[in-house]
């Protein structure tokens, strides 16, 4: 029924496919974590754009200062930046 109502606005649903189970868990999880650890515990919110700028710091505390141990105990931005440096292959340049 929701499919058919989208489909009559003319707006595409944003699903994933038939009987994976794993398909949002990363981002159900991340989600969970924000609701716990930043709106559940500061509510009641008075105004939207408070909530968008300590949505905006929390994601930015994620990223960049929080430990994450699935991944050593490094924010993931640092994770990430390791990874690139390590899996990049080095240029090779020619002098002559």
């Amino acid at each position: 029924m929701l499919a058919t109502h989208l489909a009559g606005e003319g707006i595409a649903a944003s699903i994933g496919s038939v009987g994976d189970a794993y398909d949002n868990a990363l981002m159900e999880s991340t989600i969970g974590l924000y609701k716990t650890e930043l709106i559940k515990p500061r509510r009641p919110w008075k105004t939207l754009s408070e909530v968008e700028l300590a949505t905006a710091e929390w994601a930015d505390w994620y990223n960049h200062r929080r430990l994450h141990g699935e991944i050593g105990h490094v924010p993931p931005a640092e994770y990430e930046a390791a990874y690139h440096l390590q899996n990049t292959e080095p240029q090779v340049t020619v002098t002559t």
